[in-house]
């Protein structure tokens, strides 16, 4: 089994990255949080989920371990897929997910797209005790504010849902949250739609 792969990336789309290493270019699927982060990078390391079916040989690709746990996790749920816990993990941060399936918030998991009443109370139901275990998996770093990674990733991700670049409303977002780390993710993508 692969855990991860490390590499150039020589090609970068907001659904999949192909990383080269050693003369072999991997095709890996990834999360629009992923996209933004490897945005304006031209080496990454990614973990990797291995999903080998009899028509199809597909690759996942997450930041850090974490992530592709909580991954495995959803696509442990009946009638959730490697392709509908990607979209999940594409609407909300990995952090944000571990807190909705711990609070047994349906309404966000509900407000994903492709994700119905039942099938959210499913996620709730299957993995509230899992994740509780394990914890929310996040920590701050260097002493930030606790949501600010969050928010940044999140105003980043509407941004490039919205059409702006990912680099430019990276750039943006950046300098708005430095000047003001408590901001909530509505204040910032007011701001960030201001200056772009």
């Amino acid at each position: 089994m692969i855990d991860y792969i490390k590499g150039q990336i020589t090609e970068l789309t907001p659904a999949n990255v192909v990383l080269e290493t050693a003369g072999v270019g991997y095709f890996i699927n990834i999360s629009l949080t992923t996209y933004t982060a490897l945005n304006g990078k031209t080496e990454a390391q990614l973990f990797v989920f291995e999903a080998i079916r009899e028509d199809a040989y597909q690759l996942f690709g997450f930041m850090n371990r974490d992530e592709r746990q909580l991954f495995l996790l959803l696509i442990s749920v009946s009638g959730i897929g490697a392709n509908t816990a990607r979209v999940i993990m594409s609407s909300y941060t990995a952090s944000e997910i571990q807190q909705m399936i711990a609070g047994g918030d349906v309404v966000s998991l509900n407000a994903i797209k492709g994700i119905g009443i039942k099938t959210a109370q499913r996620i709730i139901l299957d993995l509230k005790d899992k994740i509780l275990k394990v914890g929310t998996g996040t920590e701050v770093k260097g002493g930030q504010y606790p949501a600010t990674s969050v928010v940044r990733d999140e105003t980043v991700a509407a941004l490039v849902m919205l059409g702006f670049a990912a680099t430019a409303s990276q750039k943006v977002v950046e300098k708005i949250i430095q000047d003001d780390p408590s901001l909530s993710v509505e204040k910032v993508l007011k701001l960030a739609l201001k200056m772009l």
